[in-house]
């Protein structure tokens, strides 16, 4: 019996690896979200994709800071800014007087410094945990408006900008998850919820569709859930292991 529990114990314990410490690493990681809109932003569009990248240093009290880029984009755009474009049926004629191949989608950009904390309780290694960051930055939104076949005169070159609706201005953003730096270096990710809060405003002097300038002050906010992929620059093995 005792051999038997020697042999488990040995099967089980020795070779296990168990991380004893800390470490100070740069992190390059590219992030995939999906997203809902709330505030102004909602009124405009819906549901819509993020995709964007951040380098990241941590150091060895698990404090987490950098900056970050996202591109937003998506195809639920709800403000209808070429209703004066449209004929009785509902469609944009070309310059051929033929319709129109005018695609409107969503697009987007934030650009953020972000700083926060690892905390390891409960977590498989020191270097692991939940997390919880916050940044601020530059964000911008915008409809844009893609003529298929250049055809459509109204839309052309800068014209465009008369119905893209660009606002842009100062933003916060938070993140709440949990991150993950395996010891074998090949797993490292993290994941959670995120949100923004931008203090936009319209940058064009004038709408075409409306004849009017916009001089509304906009809150736009996002919501959503964020997925991560991590490469950790060690410069060299970041655990020291014990062997039982």
């Amino acid at each position: 019996m005792k051999v038997m529990f020697a042999f488990l114990f040995i099967s089980v314990f020795g070779f296990s690896q168990i991380d004893s410490t800390k470490v100070v690493v740069p992190l390059i990681s590219i992030h995939f979200s999906g997203q809902i809109p709330a505030g102004d932003l909602s009124k405009r569009f819906g549901p819509n994709l993020n995709i964007g990248g951040s380098f990241m240093f941590k150091t060895k009290r698990n404090w987490i800071f950098g900056a970050e880029s996202n591109y937003i984009f998506g195809r639920n755009v709800k403000e209808d800014v070429l209703s004066q474009l449209k004929n009785s049926d509902g469609f944009i004629i070309d310059n051929e007087g033929f319709p129109a191949d005018l695609r409107v989608t969503e697009r987007g950009l934030g650009i953020h410094l972000t700083g926060g904390k690892i905390f390891s309780f409960l977590a498989p290694n020191p270097n692991s945990g939940f997390m919880a960051s916050f940044g601020a930055g530059y964000f911008h939104s915008k409809i844009k408006l893609y003529d298929a076949q250049q055809k459509i005169a109204a839309v052309k070159g800068d014209l465009a900008h008369g119905y893209d609706r660009l606002s842009s201005g100062l933003s916060l953003t938070q993140f709440v998850g949990y991150m993950y730096l395996g010891e074998n270096r090949l797993l490292n990710l993290y994941f959670g919820i995120e949100a923004y809060e931008a203090f936009t405003q319209s940058v064009r002097k004038l709408n075409y569709d409306t004849g009017l300038p916009d001089t509304n002050k906009r809150l736009d906010m996002l919501f959503g859930l964020r997925f991560g992929w991590i490469l950790p620059l060690y410069k060299k093995t970041p655990n020291e292991f014990y062997y039982y």
